[in-house]
């Protein structure tokens, strides 16, 4: 240890030799010399074992996201979000990891697939390895028999992934559970206990929702035939499946795997409860990062921008010295809740700023200049068809200045120039 830190100060006082000839401009011979001593030196010295060499990879099964993939994700979450919303369920969020014995022997095979953690704290505690044991412990340790619940979180199995079909080892579930006795009303008027429902309609509607093409229907029905007679895992295994869009025409399909599953578990809450009583629970959970899959694909399809932020208006200046201007109008937007944004250079061309707004696909650019500023107004252009607002088409007072405008501003701008979205509904298939 002592023989390599003397070498590392001789090569440190020989690089410092080196690099004060050059700063003297001495012969290339002289430099020449000093430099191979120097290599020689550094050559005795070899590699430092203790400086570990890693490569920067995110671990297998799973993946970083973009700003333009946040924005894709955003948007499909809010999309399934507002539906579960629409029929009245509340949300719930559980911890990322549970006892181990609350998780072990739920899963039958799949248990292999969960991940434990270290002893650190006196517990023996294992990632969760999906969203419904932890429903079913939190309904039992709260004694509740009644919910309708969403939740969206993060789980964890230690499967083998398949990273361009959809498959991770940690991904978002998506879940939404009615747990609890559903009043059927007209059969229960009837003293019936249960009823089957069997219309043609129903089952075309059903296929449609789900995406299922005409030359796949005979196939479909034919597993749905076999539901009083096999399993639903087998029949399920026949068919709830998505399918990506060819990259090339002529070319198959790529399945990526269920995207959604759904059942009843009405037995889970009582093996936690200790009076052992039943909960009756129907759930459904979907499989997001299979879709993100398939949107991701469309849209590199569609060849369609993505913006990452919500910005509504950059605030611009026709000239310089114009920053105190910028920073107090952009100041006072954020106050009246208008998604606005400037670039923070002191005095930027205006060139550069409108094309940031395109790059970024900012819709409304608000301009100030120094006769803008003696008239009391803001100059509004849309970004995408370059038409302004003037000054007649906003004012109605005297006492004119930026807060004036505000209320204006946001009429004007929704009504003139819709807000645009992340990216287009046909991405998602709507």
């Amino acid at each position: 240890m002592a023989e390599r830190a003397a070498l590392e100060e001789l090569v440190k006082l020989q690089g410092e030799r080196v690099r004060g000839l050059k700063q003297q401009k001495a012969s290339a011979e002289l430099i020449e010399e000093e430099v191979g001593k120097l290599l020689k030196l550094k050559a005795q010295l070899g590699p430092d074992e203790s400086k570990q060499k890693f490569v920067l990879k995110t671990p297998k099964g799973t993946r970083d996201y973009s700003p333009r993939q946040m924005a894709v994700r955003e948007k499909v979450f809010d999309v399934i979000i507002r539906c579960f919303k629409r029929h009245g369920a509340e949300v719930i969020d559980t911890p990322v990891f549970e006892l181990k014995e609350t998780l072990t022997g739920k899963y039958g095979e799949d248990s292999k697939l969960i991940y434990d953690l270290k002893d650190q704290g006196g517990e023996l505690l294992s990632l969760r390895y999906d969203l419904t044991v932890p429903f079913a412990r939190y309904l039992a340790m709260n004694k509740l028999t009644n919910i309708k619940r969403y939740h969206i979180a993060k789980v964890y199995r230690r499967d083998n992934p398949a990273m361009t079909r959809g498959r991770y080892r940690e991904f978002y579930q998506l879940t939404m559970t009615i747990a609890g006795h559903v009043r059927k009303e007209i059969p229960s008027a009837l003293c019936i206990d249960s009823l089957q429902v069997n219309d043609r309609r129903i089952l075309d509607g059903m296929f449609a929702i789900c995406g299922v093409s005409d030359s796949k229907f005979r196939t479909i029905c034919s597993s749905v035939d076999k539901l009083d007679k096999v399993s639903w895992e087998e029949v399920k295994n026949e068919m709830a499946v998505l399918l990506q869009t060819p990259a090339q025409a002529g070319e198959e399909p790529l399945g990526v795997g269920s995207v959604a599953a759904g059942g009843r578990y009405d037995g889970l809450v009582g093996m936690f409860d200790p009076k052992g009583r039943k909960v009756p629970c129907v759930g459904l959970s979907i499989g997001v990062e299979r879709i993100f899959s398939i949107v991701e694909q469309r849209l590199e399809a569609l060849e369609e921008k993505v913006r990452t932020t919500e910005t509504q208006v950059l605030v611009a200046s026709a000239q310089k010295k114009l920053l105190e201007e910028r920073l107090k109008l952009v100041s006072e937007l954020w106050d009246a809740g208008i998604k606005a944004e400037l670039l923070y250079k002191k005095n930027p061309k205006l060139l550069n700023q409108l094309q940031y707004c395109e790059e970024a696909g900012i819709p409304l650019v608000a301009i100030i200049g120094e006769q803008e500023l003696k008239d009391g107004v803001i100059k509004l252009r849309s970004v995408t068809s370059r038409e302004e607002v003037r000054e007649e088409d906003l004012k109605t007072g005297q006492n004119r200045d930026f807060n004036f405008y505000y209320g204006y501003f946001i009429d004007y701008y929704w009504q003139k120039w819709p807000d645009t979205t992340p990216f287009s509904y046909k991405a998602l298939g709507a």
